[in-house]
């Protein structure tokens, strides 16, 4: 029996722009995990995975070979060079990441599955060849995918993304907190992405603009947490969601809870993924991180997670 873990993950800064070319960063979030436990079969033949919190059960065999789950299974085994059916194997799935709410939850399951698979088998991938057939796997989930959910997912730290360029790990020179609060409504990224992309293909100079400036942002941002510039990173954050005002992907859910976060005294705030719905990041101290939590709670939020940063 093998296990395999993946963390939750949110977008600080540069989210939708990233799919055009300039950076992003995004940060892990251990506080909520997926888990995949891989067991030999013994009553049945082929490979059968369980998702039991979620009611749902895919036979290897028989489902679309473009479905999620089955799709990671086939890639993984292709990687290492093994037959679909030369192990049978039962694999269980747990998450506590909440689904479509922009935390790459469908990223992290897959991430767990490669892991516990790989390691199952002997053959343990390191964090690029897992990003690569997490890639794969986000491709079904969101059409044109960035590449930052798995790249941060995989490698489990800090890191600025860019198309065309190499992972860049970093690190924060001070710690800082963030209230991550889920609206309760399903980001559909998938639809945001391609809603996006419709815009810049009737207005692309307007769009390039946006983007351009999402991309200035980010570096001001990487330059800040590198540099313990902590106090900056708030106004920083509100200027990213200004932007993505201007793109319309944000929702009065959203934004009632960013009115909540800095009624109450955080430094910035904004949406963290797709947008229309799933979660609002704050920058917070640490002493208020209760005081906002309850805020936000009452505002509606269906749950708020605090969760410092290095």
């Amino acid at each position: 029996m093998a296990r395999g873990y993946a963390p939750g993950k949110v977008i600080l800064y540069g989210e939708h722009a990233v799919v055009y070319g300039r950076p992003a960063i995004a940060v892990p979030v251990t506080e909520v995990r997926a888990e995949v436990i891989v067991e030999d079969a013994t009553s049945r033949p082929g490979i059968t995975l369980y998702a039991p919190d979620i009611g749902r059960t895919v036979d290897l065999e028989s489902a679309p070979r473009d479905e999620p789950l089955s799709l990671t299974v086939r890639n993984t085994l292709a990687c290492l060079g093994i037959e679909v059916y030369a192990h049978p194997l039962k694999l269980t799935i747990h998450s506590s990441i909440p689904v479509a709410s922009g935390m790459g939850s469908g990223a992290a399951v897959a991430t767990a599955i490669v892991r516990a698979l790989s390691e199952h088998l002997g053959r343990p991938l390191d964090a690029e060849a897992v990003s690569a057939i997490v890639y794969e796997t986000e491709k079904v989930h969101h059409g044109t995918p960035s590449g930052i959910d798995n790249t941060v997912i995989a490698y489990e730290q800090p890191v600025i993304f860019c198309q065309g360029r190499p992972i860049a790990p970093f690190h924060a020179a001070k710690p800082f907190w963030l209230a991550i609060a889920d609206t309760g409504v399903p980001s559909l990224t998938k639809a945001a992405v391609a809603d996006v992309r419709a815009a810049w293909q009737r207005d692309p100079v307007r769009c390039e603009r946006i983007f351009c400036q999402i991309g200035m942002l980010v570096d001001g941002a990487q330059r800040a947490i590198e540099g313990g510039q902590v106090a900056s990173l708030g106004l920083l954050m509100d200027c990213n969601q200004d932007l993505l005002r201007e793109l319309e992907v944000s929702s009065p859910e959203l934004e009632a809870l960013i009115e909540v976060a800095h009624r109450e005294g955080a430094r910035g705030a904004k949406l963290s993924g797709g947008g229309r719905g799933g979660n609002m990041i704050a920058l917070i101290e640490p002493g208020s991180a209760e005081r906002i939590r309850r805020a936000l709670i009452a505002a509606g939020a269906r749950s708020v997670i605090v969760t410092r940063v290095g």
